[in-house]
């Protein structure tokens, strides 16, 4: 079971995201933007990226956060193949991304993001962990 479901929202993509603490969140946001894009089966682990966001609420640090990672795509044409967040409060966020360059021999893009709205941006705590709510422009 993948830890975000899309959701219905006019000419966007919404998805609710779910992680069993902050850290797990975040790196299932990541996670879920690469999905989208790309099939993850295709890309390595082969270089490492260093992400370090800033944001005034966990709303702002999830939309930085997202915006970043989106970048290495859409800036980069770097494709993640998994992140470990390293560090996590209300203001600050580190993580360590894997994957490697696109390479239009080896990856096929399935769907262009073009970037992370604020619009209803949600996070809170729930008994079962964390919970996100997020919506990009596609």
């Amino acid at each position: 079971m993948k830890p975000y479901q899309p959701f219905d929202h006019t000419a966007d993509l919404g998805l609710v995201i779910r992680g069993a603490n902050e850290e797990d969140l975040f790196a299932n946001a990541a996670f879920a933007v690469f999905d989208i894009i790309t099939d993850l089966g295709r890309v390595e682990a082969r270089e490492t990226r260093r992400i370090v966001v800033e944001g005034v609420s966990r709303e702002d640090l999830l939309i930085n956060f997202l915006r970043e990672v989106l970048y290495l795509y859409n800036g980069e044409r770097w494709l993640l193949k998994g992140l470990s967040v390293t560090r996590v409060d209300e203001r600050v966020l580190e993580a360590e991304a894997l994957g490697e360059p696109f390479d239009g021999q080896k990856h096929e893009i399935c769907k262009e993001i073009k970037a992370v709205t604020y619009h209803q941006a949600e996070i809170r705590k729930t008994p079962d962990g964390w919970t996100a709510r997020v919506i990009f422009d596609v």
